[in-house]
């Protein structure tokens, strides 16, 4: 008989717990009204995770993720490699040089703790853990000790906790502050906070900047948090926008731009700031 019931009287830590310390094999299944996941655990140790359909873990995407491959190269090959599995194309790609084993290793292994890192923050859903079911010998599993997992999951749903104390609205705007050149000499940015900055105009909300940049909840409320204590941006009175369907608006507005990098010299954040202003 499968165990299932609901995150609200058992939680993803205490289902974890239970998995790992039970050493059990097989994969749990959890439904919300909008978001769906799996996750698969052999001998009490988590081997695969992803949320969504499944076909969007595709292993050119994980890699463009990581910054393996580019966007067009991540398209190309799974165009090509329809048919083909995870392991065969990874096989592939570390024949023709493109990556190394290293690189697929370790970008499976980081995409499958961020999947599973997000699933802490979920407080309701159904979930039903089915023994010994277990991902097509085709995916790639990585063996994963819970007990890191849980306690870095743990610590991390303490952050958004936090993060949802001081950011409950996401529907705001963000504009930069009056001297951004000055904070930016003692801050280093990532290449996602780089992509964030790239879109903060008081026509972007929150949640429009984390869509165009594919970024969950928790994870721009921790940069647009660490952007606001830097004083680099802050948030602009304006009424709630209106809920619409369109394209966030960016600095740069034609196709094909490159997207910034943390390598982008000051001076060309500053006149990217400055032309922002000026819109």
């Amino acid at each position: 008989m499968a165990l299932k019931g609901n995150l609200r009287d058992f939680s993803t830590t205490q289902l974890l717990n239970l998995i790992n310390l039970a050493r059990k094999t097989g994969t749990l299944s959890i439904q919300t009204d909008k978001e769906s996941a799996q996750m698969s655990f052999r001998e009490g140790k988590l081997i695969y995770a992803y949320m969504g359909n499944d076909n969007g873990n595709h292993l050119a995407k994980i890699l463009q993720n990581s910054g393996k491959l580019s966007a067009e190269q991540a398209q190309v090959i799974q165009s090509h490699a329809e048919g083909k599995s995870d392991k065969e194309i990874g096989h592939l790609l570390v024949t023709a040089r493109r990556v190394t084993q290293n690189d697929i290793i370790q970008s499976v292994r980081q995409n499958v703790l961020d999947t599973v890192y997000k699933l802490f923050t979920w407080g309701d859903g159904f979930f039903r853990f089915d023994a010994n079911k277990l991902p097509n010998s085709g995916y790639i599993t990585i063996p994963i000790d819970l007990e890191s997992v849980i306690m870095e999951g743990s610590r991390r749903l303490k952050e958004w906790e936090i993060l949802q104390d001081e950011l409950p609205d996401l529907d705001v705007a963000l504009r930069f502050t009056d001297r951004p050149d000055a904070r930016l000499r003692n801050i280093n940015l990532t290449v996602e906070e780089w992509r964030v900055v790239s879109f903060v105009n008081p026509r972007n909300s929150i949640r429009q900047i984390a869509k165009a940049n594919n970024l969950s909840d928790f994870e721009i409320r921790r940069i647009v948090y660490g952007m606001l204590q830097a004083g680099l941006v802050e948030f602009v009175n304006q009424p709630k926008p209106a809920p619409e369907k369109r394209e966030p608006t960016t600095a740069r507005q034609q196709k094909g731009a490159v997207e910034p990098s943390p390598a982008v010299k000051r001076s060309v954040v500053v006149r990217l700031i400055d032309r922002i202003r000026g819109l």
